[in-house]
């Protein structure tokens, strides 16, 4: 007799960041004809690279090499991926459904047979008065792209004010959260801002006033409390203020409040104090664990779940190398979950045994700005220059697609070669307005 064919099974992945990008990459290079149908959703359409969005800030990178395009990277491999830009609102993994919301507010159901939560994380925040109205995040392109403008915006404004209170106000750059991204984030906009101050008759970099805040004594804890402090000498040498053990109690219409009774005026206030996972984990009928992470086991399905799996930042995954303990919420992690996971889920269509994610990390580098870094490898220390080109280096080998590497690479030629952009452009925060005031006119 000849045998009834079957249909492919129906995979579908939530979320286009490192884990849904590459799970799906390895997904359509191993899948065999007519064996699974991919289905990506993802709100945006693209993947940030977030190590390099400090360097988007600073203008060292152009923001379009920070993203990737996941139609374009998923379209031509294998049997390729349908990509749908939609907000995933409600999974009910017992019905095998998906509800999503398109950007035009229409919403429908998505069925599927195989389940790939990927939805990254979102910033955590605290109920701090005013905190919603003063400050910006920095986990998107677009944050980076808006906090580049307004920084040299409120350079330009304050060369053009005559009131010393607003202009020590506009030049004053507030940043909460000590750990990757606010370290090089503010390392890399101080880097930029001082620069500028060359193309002003009457700001001088002294004028400039970048503080620091962070709850805990000391930062960057990822690379060592060493190098944490030597990152804070560097900083501190260039004139950051750098306070440890404080938080910011209030920043009511740009007055900031500190815990060490320090208030300040600041017209730029940068959120980086951590993430949390996503929101969506809440509308689903699947495990979550006391921090609102998925649950799931060491080879990243669902535990207790048949047909879900679930890797990256929103989600609770055993480090096997510290029993007891959790996978950081980072690229490193992610990237490699992401691999580890397609070929799990691959090997339960096939009917083969699953193997647990293990991986001994391997180490962390940060940047401190332009040239200067720290880095720890294998337990091996390294600062300064080194340690900037070993991030850049090790950045630029994880950034997906050729085209963007190659983006990147051409972007550092320019920087080296040329000065600096230092050209606010303001109105994309508002592309509007000139149209509204002529046609008022």
């Amino acid at each position: 007799m000849r045998s009834v064919p079957t249909s492919p099974t129906r995979v579908l992945v939530v979320g286009g960041g490192y884990v849904g990008l590459n799970a799906t990459l390895r997904l359509l290079h191993r899948l065999r004809p007519g064996e699974a149908e991919v289905t990506l959703v993802d709100p945006r359409g693209y993947m940030t690279y977030h190590p390099f969005l400090p360097e988007a800030a600073a203008g060292s990178i152009d923001a379009r090499n920070v993203v990737v395009s996941l139609r374009r990277t998923l379209s031509h491999v294998g049997g390729g991926a349908e990509v749908v830009a939609a907000d995933v609102v409600k999974i009910a993994h017992g019905d095998r459904t998906a509800r999503i919301r398109c950007a035009d507010g229409s919403e429908r159901d998505l069925d599927y047979d195989v389940l790939v939560m990927a939805p990254g994380s979102v910033s955590r925040t605290l109920p701090i008065p005013g905190l919603a109205e003063q400050a910006i995040g920095f986990k998107t392109v677009e944050e980076a792209v808006h906090l580049r403008n307004r920084v040299l915006a409120q350079l330009d404004l304050a060369e053009a004010s005559t009131e010393p209170d607003g202009r020590r106000r506009a030049l004053t750059f507030v940043f909460v959260g000590g750990g990757y991204a606010g370290i090089e984030a503010i390392a890399e906009l101080e880097d930029m801002a001082r620069y500028a101050t060359r193309l002003h008759r009457t700001i001088r970099p002294a004028d400039l006033r970048f503080v620091l805040v962070e709850a805990t004594d000391r930062i960057l804890p990822e690379v060592g409390s060493r190098l944490g402090r030597y990152a804070v000498d560097v900083l501190r040498s260039r004139g950051i203020d750098v306070a440890l053990g404080t938080t910011m109690t209030s920043c009511v219409d740009g007055r900031v409040v500190l815990s060490d009774g320090r208030e300040l005026d600041a017209a730029t206030i940068v959120w980086t104090a951590g993430v949390k996972a996503h929101p969506l984990l809440e509308a689903t009928d699947l495990p979550l664990d006391e921090r609102r992470r998925l649950v799931v086991d060491a080879d990243l399905r669902v535990r207790g779940v048949a047909g879900a799996w679930g890797a990256g930042d929103s989600c609770a995954v055993p480090d096997l190398t510290r029993p007891g303990g959790f996978c950081a919420p980072n690229a490193q992690h992610a990237v490699r979950q992401a691999r580890r996971l397609a070929d799990n889920l691959l090997a339960q269509l096939r009917g083969r045994p699953t193997t647990d994610y293990r991986h001994t990390y391997a180490g962390s580098v940060a940047s401190l700005g332009l040239h200067k870094g720290v880095a720890q490898i294998y337990g091996v220390r390294v600062r300064g220059y080194p340690a900037w080109l070993a991030h850049r280096v090790y950045h630029l080998s994880k950034m997906p697609t050729r085209s963007r590497k190659a983006g990147v690479l051409l972007g550092w030629v320019q920087a080296a070669l040329f000065h600096r952009e230092a050209v606010a452009m303001a109105a994309l925060s508002d592309p509007f307005a000139e149209f509204e005031r002529a046609a008022r006119s």
